[in-house]
């Protein structure tokens, strides 16, 4: 029997107009979707009229799913996985299944789309010839340590942060970088509140102290001169 393929499928990281053509079209034709959030999916989907099968895949099953999975695809399914928003396997569910594939021959497919840190990247106007993504910060073990490694580090560095550590992470990055590190801070990207702060790391700071912190956030710091 003919092996299927995994499809990886990037989803609007908000506005649900940023989905591409081609995306809705394998979306309709594939005999599954993995999804890190079937509820959370299911609202694209219904969206665009798209009717087929959710299984949940998130980082609390996809040890456990993998070998089940593997073999619907040896089996000749044609699988999507999706995540929440953006591309999977960035900081997201997908590369312990990615990695299972290329291991069992199963053909792989990528198709090109949404991924925060990149509007985040252009629109900070911090170098974009060479930067490093590095996605969440440890929260406990290894944090202070991923800290003291950023210091030398002379490209642009782009971090994911969630709003109740905002203040804490820029605190954090002022102390080891210095508070006059040029950095954008942008939140809620391509959505309605949409909001990019330009400036160093102490304007920063002070910006948003002064006001509610809500959606998630792209981090852009410059890297050390």
């Amino acid at each position: 029997m003919q092996s299927g393929k995994l499809i990886i499928v990037p989803t609007p990281i908000g506005n649900l107009e940023d989905i591409t053509l081609r995306a809705l079209k394998v979306l309709k034709e594939v005999d599954a979707i993995l999804a890190e959030d079937t509820r959370q999916s299911s609202k694209l989907l219904q969206h665009y009229q798209i009717n087929k099968p959710l299984w949940a895949y998130h980082q609390h099953n996809e040890h456990k799913n993998l070998t089940h999975l593997v073999e619907e695809l040896k089996g000749g399914k044609k699988l999507a996985l999706i995540s929440d928003a953006g591309t999977p396997a960035i900081s997201d569910p997908g590369f312990l299944l990615v990695r299972e594939c290329l291991r069992n021959d199963i053909p792989v497919e990528c198709l090109p789309g949404a991924t925060a840190f990149v509007p985040a990247l252009v629109k900070s106007g911090l170098s974009a010839d060479s930067f490093i993504f590095m996605g969440f910060l440890p929260e406990k073990k290894g944090r202070q340590t991923a800290f003291q490694k950023l210091k030398d580090i002379e490209y642009t560095m782009i971090f994911y942060e969630s709003p109740h550590r905002l203040l804490k992470t820029l605190g954090q990055l002022a102390e080891t970088l210095g508070s006059d590190r040029p950095c954008s801070i942008s939140r809620e990207l391509t959505k309605m509140f949409e909001e990019t702060v330009n400036g160093t790391l102490a304007e920063a700071i002070n910006h948003f102290n002064q006001k509610p912190i809500k959606g998630e956030f792209v981090l852009v710091i410059s890297g050390k001169k």
